[in-house]
């Protein structure tokens, strides 16, 4: 008799994993600096994976006990027909809750699809309020057109927007207020995170640009007066209220505070690799298990199960002696 597939993700360090970052294209319509070189190559689309097999690939880690999604790039929404996955997942027994990560690009006239379809959720990167410097920053994006589209999304039903802004010395470190009292006004919350060393970048040294986090809250605390949170989200953030507001201040640690121990998370590109953790190489190539034994079901569960076992214990930035990971954010899934 065949026994039942295993319904919980854990691995060799007793982590269940019930939260899967599924990157939907590596293409972005930004070419943001911490992020990605100015003169990318992207993938031919025959490596990436068609919809019907992340919607297939999704359906398998359901049943295999993850609770949450979210979709990455690139950006997600510069994928074709990618409401049509988003349907498909919003409709999917056994997921609690569908989100998309997002450089707000194209919201001002996706939002309203995508609460429809059943995201709750919205993630927004926004690194500056100055015109000129977003353009530096993102390369090609026109800041305008992200406020504009973060304005949809509320009126559209999104109940909960994020930003997600990167703080990196002498690029925009001097607008931590700024951005938190933007994030105020709007009732949204906002989380600062240290830049994460993926991808080779030549034009700045990464680690002299770094803020961490204390640098961050300590600025934030000589106006406000930040009230540890409870509230926890299904990533890494560390949260904090101010007073009365409904919006909650976030930190994201990656080198300050390594938050691996509590790491509910995998990924998957969009070319269909396993990431078992962001800052290291180990994966499984799932797209070949789908295309070998197209429409097994059990194949795939027993290749992500299979797979927990290389899901190591934490990630090394920074220390000579560790692997450093060469692949860019927008090839990783953000």
């Amino acid at each position: 008799m065949q026994s039942e597939p295993q319904t919980v993700l854990e691995d060799r360090f007793g982590r269940v994993v019930d939260y899967l970052r599924l990157s939907v294209t590596d293409r972005c319509d930004f070419r943001c600096v911490y992020c990605m070189a100015e003169d990318m190559r992207f993938l031919p689309r025959q490596q990436v994976l068609t919809l019907e097999e992340m919607a297939f690939l999704s359906r398998a880690f359901v049943s295999l006990g993850v609770r949450r999604i979210r979709l990455t790039g690139g950006e997600p929404l510069v994928r074709r027909d990618v409401l049509t996955l988003v349907r498909q997942l919003g409709a999917l027994d056994g997921l609690d809750e569908l989100t998309i990560t997002t450089n707000g690009s194209q919201l001002k006239t996706m939002a309203s699809a995508l609460a429809d379809a059943g995201v709750r959720r919205l993630n927004i990167s926004l690194d500056s309020l100055h015109p000129e410097r977003f353009s530096a920053i993102t390369r090609t994006g026109k800041l305008a057109q992200v406020l504009a589209g973060i304005d949809v999304a509320q009126k559209a039903g999104i109940s909960r927007i994020k930003l997600n802004s990167v703080i990196v010395r002498d690029l925009n470190d001097d607008e931590v207020l700024p951005l938190l009292d933007f994030a105020l006004e709007k009732g949204l919350d906002i989380s600062y995170i240290e830049e994460m060393p993926l991808g080779q970048i030549d034009c700045r040294d990464r680690r002299g640009g770094l803020v961490s986090s204390e640098e961050v809250r300590a600025l934030i605390s000589e106006r406000y007066q930040l009230l540890a949170s409870t509230e926890t989200s299904a990533g890494p953030s560390r949260y904090y209220r101010i007073g009365s507001s409904k919006s909650r201040i976030g930190f994201i640690s990656p080198h300050s505070h390594n938050f691996c121990d509590s790491c509910n998370r995998v990924r998957v590109t969009c070319e269909g690799r396993l990431l078992l953790c962001l800052g290291n190489e180990h994966s499984v190539d799932l797209r070949a298990v789908m295309r070998r034994y197209p429409g097994d079901m059990a194949a795939l569960q027993g290749a992500i199960v299979n797979a927990m076992a290389l899901k190591p214990e934490r990630h090394y930035f920074y220390h000579d002696d560790k692997p450093q990971v060469l692949r860019f954010m927008n090839a990783t899934g953000g």
